[in-house]
This record gives structure tokens, C-alpha cells and sequence, in this order.
């Protein structure tokens, strides 16, 4: 993460042990954890809000390009004048010879048997 070798890190831990001392050695790593923990945290906060705005944006610009495209085709196909309902059966065409319904309207030649 930061190009530390591993002679280099030797060099800094027999350092830190000379100057830390043995006795302090454990409070100083665990002090020095928790802070590097504390900044990790920070550091994913930070990348976690900055990948939430660039995703929002994104979504507003496809938001837009959808808005502009349904724009386009609604101008290119308009709606009905008198749209079908949801739910509601579809209006049959009118029928050219509607059937008598009264058995006396029929001609005698077409009138069932009794």
C-alpha cells in the first residue's frame, strides 16, 4: 500500500523498540492500530459518499434521457382521443345486418319450427 519493504519495516520495528522500549512496545502498536483503523474508516466513508454522488448523477442523466426519448415517441404516436380503460373490454365494431331478435320480425322461410 505505501512500497514498504520488508527490510524497511525491520528497520522501523528494531527502531521503534529501541526507542519505545519493550515495556511501552504494545500500547504504542495498539494506539497506532486503532488510528489506522480510524483513517481506513474515514478513507471508506469518503470513497463510499463520492461513489453515491457519481451514481445519483448518473441516474439523473439516464432519468433525463429516458424523459426526452418517451417525449419523442408520445410525439410521434399521440394518444387516442378516447382511450381504452384499464380493465374494460374492447368496444366491438358495429355489425353490418344486426339479427332481428323478435321471432315475428324474421321472414316466415326463416322463422325456427315449433
Amino acid at each position: 500500500m505505501f512500497g514498504v519493504d520488508s527490510t524497511e519495516l525491520a528497520v522501523v520495528a528494531i527502531l521503534a523498540l529501541i526507542f519505545i522500549g519493550p515495556k511501552d512496545l504494545p500500547k504504542v502498536m495498539r494506539m497506532v492500530g486503532y488510528w489506522v483503523g480510524r483513517v481506513r474508516g474515514m478513507a471508506r466513508h469518503f470513497t463510499a459518499g463520492i461513489e453515491n454522488m457519481v451514481r445519483e448523477a448518473e441516474l439523473e442523466e439516464m432519468e433525463k434521457k429516458w424523459r426526452e426519448e418517451n417525449e419523442r415517441i408520445m410525439r410521434l404516436h399521440p394518444p387516442e382521443m378516447n382511450p381504452q380503460q384499464p380493465g374494460q373490454p374492447d368496444e366491438m365494431p358495429p355489425v353490418a345486418n344486426p339479427e332481428p331478435t323478435n321471432e315475428e320480425e324474421l321472414p316466415p322461410e326463416q322463422r325456427p319450427l315449433p
